[in-house]
């Protein structure tokens, strides 16, 4: 299997063998002038005997987190993988999924034998989809099979294959739907992914994988989403012919309802680069190349039910769609037309989208936003927004909260007592519980879970002494740098730089 297969399916949102050099941007306690926000009770979900802790998904952000406070991931036992250097986890440990609820970590499990599995959804009421290894070596590629699964009160499900020997699981509805790709054994000359033989998209429910098919005659597809309605959201290329622009077929995100395959169109090029979010009415967000199929030159999209949607940018040619709620906003980042200071591409900041307008967000408090960047992951219905902030040169990296028209350094809200660096906020709840990932001083990276304090009542997990920014007393609280590989440093260029579609991400692992 190439390097290409396995930058989207553990790439985009698998940080934790990322170790960044973090600054803890504390500031002074809030002025008068500024919104007044929560404290947090932060908790280190640690893992299971490894260094690390994850998420995994085939988008930017996922639903690791449901309204329960229940979050699903991944994390490290203390198994070297016996298939190192080809490990389905980056850093060659077995790592397993798992269920975190009421301070409890429950290892999920993976398929029988010696494998890696990963949980990517989580819902209301408990289901977990994901994936695993099944300890077999795929013939067509040379590196372990995966396998989709679905955890159903703590037991797992095989889902199966259309025939072929790869399959993923990507999300998960209350009502047991488990959406994805599978392999069939159709050899495939374009190659998506690089499992050798056509994928298609998939429904499977109570025991059965119905293949959702493509648009036309196009060859490959995948499901990325699926709401309580059973609407299914992915891509598909539309045909079999090349465009000669890129080499591959053109590309469409479409809506799946009812036993039909919606194509929804384009917004003036043929190339899906991600599809971010369905919700409950039926509205998809993404981000797809212009006429002239440049890659520097992507626009987020917003099928708005009836329309494909631009929502354009903040200025500059880049820009993606991350997360959306069920009233339509859309958060992601989008390039602004100012370069970055050291030559590291054009600066792109966290966005909002409602109403027909794209707000700029900026960036964190110490982060000045003419030479510094941001990326929102995710929104939830209240309108909070969580994501990434980081100057040009990624010496400062900070996970980051947007309410009430203010960004705020998640880092100054949390206790000082703990010695977790906050440096990417990737989900919030309802709830307003988040989750992300923080980086230890020795450079090992850990899931986090953020619950807000009841503060009018007091709670003694919270106050330990107030909040790092309180205990800074104005002054900055540098904590000890930690050495941040190359991997890391060129997927933040890439937000700032050179840009990329899905199946030429770099990652670390495959």
């Amino acid at each position: 299997m190439n390097s290409k297969t396995w930058t989207r399916i553990i790439a985009l949102a698998l940080f934790a063998v990322l170790a960044i050099s973090v600054r803890l941007a504390a500031q002074d306690n809030e002025p008068q002038s500024q919104p007044k926000h929560h404290h947090y009770q932060l908790i280190d979900l640690a893992s299971f005997g490894g260094p690390e802790t994850n998420f995994v998904t085939q988008g930017v952000a996922a639903q690791f987190l449901n309204n329960r406070g229940v979050v699903t991931g991944s994390a490290d036992t203390s198994t070297p993988d016996p298939d190192t250097p080809n490990c389905l986890n980056p850093d060659c440990f077995i790592s397993h999924a798992f269920k975190w609820q009421n301070g409890s970590l429950t290892d999920l499990g993976a398929l029988p034998g010696v494998n890696s599995s990963f949980g990517s959804w989580i819902t209301e009421n408990g289901l977990v989809a994901g994936y695993s290894g099944n300890g077999e070596i795929d013939p067509l590629t040379g590196f372990p099979e995966t396998r989709a699964v679905f955890w159903n009160h703590g037991r797992i499900a095989d889902l199966g294959t259309f025939g072929g020997n790869e399959s993923l699981a990507n999300a998960v509805n209350s009502r047991g739907q488990v959406v994805g790709l599978s392999t069939n054994t159709v050899p495939d000359p374009f190659d998506f992914y690089g499992f050798g033989t056509q994928m298609h998209a998939f429904l499977w429910q109570s025991g059965v994988m119905r293949d959702l098919g493509t648009i036309g005659d196009g060859p490959d597809s995948i499901a990325y989403w699926v709401n309580e309605s059973g609407q299914v959201a992915g891509f598909s290329y539309i045909s079999s012919t090349p465009n000669p622009l890129t080499g591959v077929p053109p590309q469409h995100p479409f809506l799946w309802e009812k036993g039909t395959m919606h194509d929804l169109g384009t917004i003036g090029g043929t190339q899906v680069f991600q599809l971010n979010g369905l919700n409950e009415r039926g509205q998809v967000i993404g981000s797809m190349t212009l006429a002239d199929e440049d890659s520097q030159h992507v626009h987020p999209f917003l099928w708005d039910g009836k329309t494909l949607l631009n929502l354009g940018t903040l200025g500059g040619d880049f820009g993606e769609a991350n997360w959306l709620n069920d009233a339509g906003e859309v958060v992601g980042h989008a390039d602004t037309s100012i370069a970055c200071p050291n030559g590291g591409g054009t600066i792109g900041h966290a966005f909002l989208w409602k109403n027909g307008a794209m707000q700029d967000l900026g960036t964190v408090p110490g982060i000045d936003p003419s030479t510094g960047l941001s990326a929102a992951n995710s929104i939830n219905s209240k309108t909070q927004i969580v994501g990434i902030s980081n100057s040009c040169d990624n010496s400062v990296v900070d996970a980051f909260l947007w309410e009430k028209g203010s960004m705020v350094d998640l880092n100054t809200l949390v206790p000082p007592s703990s010695s977790l660096q906050l440096f990417n906020a990737v989900y919030i709840s309802d709830r307003g519980e988040i989750t992300g990932f923080g980086i230890l001083p020795n450079g090992n990276v850990h899931t986090f879970l953020l619950i807000p304090c009841d503060e009018s009542q007091g709670d003694s997990k919270c106050d330990e002494g107030g909040s790092r920014a309180a205990i800074a007393g104005g002054e900055t609280n540098h904590r000890p740098n930690v050495e941040m590989p190359e991997s890391v440093r060129t997927m933040l260029r890439q937000r700032s730089g050179a840009r990329y579609r899905i199946p030429s991400l770099q990652s670390p692992g495959r």
